[in-house]
């Protein structure tokens, strides 16, 4: 289905974009680690997968129907928050990525990432291994008119 077939669907491009650089480790060390601009940075992939949603205070079943399709979306998207906000609690907000990468919880919180970001992306008939879209060609997915 296309990703626009959901009342909420840019909030859902926001998400998707989150957990997809927050699921792929090769990016990470290629493009946060590195400062590459265009993308952000660790913070900023937080951001998106929560902004809108709230997902750090509310359960992703809030938006069932709305940004996600079904129950295993919001459950692989919850346990995907829950292990990237732990790592961010301790580790702190503007940390550098590098103190993320080397933080021992990351690598759950990228599986889990990872987990959600293919279930998302396939459902939305999009290659979950395609690279991470740039912060600007998501704001022009995400235009309005």
């Amino acid at each position: 289905m296309p990703i626009n077939d959901l009342p909420w669907w840019r909030w859902r491009a926001r998400v998707r974009s989150g957990l997809h650089m927050l699921s792929d480790p090769a990016f990470q060390q290629r493009v946060w680690l590195t400062g590459q601009e265009g993308y952000g940075d660790v913070t900023d992939a937080v951001y998106r997968l929560v902004e809108d949603t709230w997902l750090d205070r509310w359960p992703a079943e809030k938006y069932l129907g709305t940004v996600f399709r079904d129950t295993a979306e919001t459950e692989l998207v919850s346990a995907a928050v829950l292990g990237v906000l732990r790592v961010l609690h301790e580790v702190g907000a503007d940390a550098p990525a590098a103190a993320y990468l080397a933080h021992p919880g990351w690598p759950e919180a990228v599986r889990a990432c990872h987990r959600a970001h293919v279930c998302l992306a396939e459902a939305d008939g999009e290659d979950p291994a395609a690279e991470p879209r740039s912060l600007e060609v998501l704001r022009i997915l995400t235009r309005i008119g």
